[in-house]
């Protein structure tokens, strides 16, 4: 069982960085809501629902937030998309039988919504108890009713456990900076002037880290990942790049607003020729989210990592 529906995703510096700061960071820094995600389940108890209902589904506008970032939806300086796995696939065929499977869905990022988080699982979890004749049938469902939330077609996978267990665990490319000798104390917000590359040097490389965290703007709780740039451009200094990741450790944000900022900040000190920037997070109630976006077209692989 493999199905796709949707539209096709078409200062190398190893010194340390020694960074001291006032790390108190109040409540209303850390956990300032998403003004629309105040309407949502998120955070709130919720009816367990186990029959097919689309209206569980909340979209989100990315507007607000890209206008945080300078940005709307006119002027975005990247393409990409949004991978979400999710682990807590089931559905009945007509026989009454049971099925599960995993669910990959493919958001553009330039969809004029994402879709929270919460509002997905319980949408999700209302197929449990739902009759499906096929597994294409519930594939034609999930792409038009994600698709409607989201306001741009939304590609759709549905895979075996067999599959999914063949691929296996990859590992993130490049080189991994967490060894790096830097010293921190202030994680309430993103310090974009951390960050240091050699004006004289160009260089082509993959880096990466596993210490991305950020907690979530509605509820407070955490969301671990980890976060690959793979660029062409001024030569970033390493060690100022994972200083520059951890000081997003208190940092109220959905992912894909830390990815989006991540690579804009990248995107203006290495005046790259290409530029991408991802995360693969770690899943919370099911699902996994994977922000993708670079300055030219990309065709990204949806493979899991160590910890997901």
């Amino acid at each position: 069982m493999l199905l796709w529906q949707g539209r096709p995703r078409s200062c190398h510096t190893e010194s340390a960085l020694k960074v001291v700061y006032n790390h108190r960071v109040s409540t209303s820094q850390v956990f300032s809501m998403h003004p629309a995600a105040e309407d949502s389940p998120l955070g709130k108890s919720s009816e367990y629902i186990a029959t097919y209902t689309p209206s569980l589904l909340f979209p989100i506008p990315r507007a607000a937030k890209w206008a945080e970032l300078g940005l709307s939806a006119e002027t975005l300086p990247y393409q990409g998309v949004d991978f979400w796995n999710c682990f807590e696939l089931s559905w009945l065929l007509p026989s009454g039988k049971p099925v599960v499977a995993m669910g990959e869905f493919a958001i553009p990022a330039d969809s004029p919504n994402i879709i929270e988080s919460k509002s997905f699982k319980l949408y999700l979890n209302s197929l449990n108890q739902s009759v499906f004749s096929s597994a294409d049938q519930l594939v034609t469902v999930l792409v038009r009713d994600l698709s409607a939330a989201a306001g741009k077609p939304v590609g759709v996978r549905v895979r075996s456990l067999a599959e999914v267990t063949a691929d296996g665990v990859q590992a993130a490319p490049g080189i991994c900076i967490d060894e790096l000798d830097v010293a921190i104390s202030n994680y309430a917000q993103p310090q974009p002037e951390l960050l240091r590359c050699d004006a004289a040097r160009v260089v082509e490389e993959s880096l990466h880290s596993h210490l991305l965290k950020s907690n979530c703007p509605v509820t407070g709780q955490p969301d671990w990942g980890t976060l690959v740039v793979e660029y062409r451009g001024l030569a970033l200094d390493h060690a100022s790049l994972l200083a520059y990741l951890v000081s997003f450790r208190q940092h109220a944000d959905f992912h894909e607003q830390c990815v989006e900022r991540i690579f804009l900040d990248l995107q203006r000190l290495l005046k790259p020729e290409h530029l991408t920037v991802y995360a693969r997070y770690v899943r919370r109630g099911g699902l996994d989210i994977n922000p993708y976006r670079s300055s030219g077209p990309i065709s990204p692989d949806n493979q899991r990592l160590v910890r997901q």
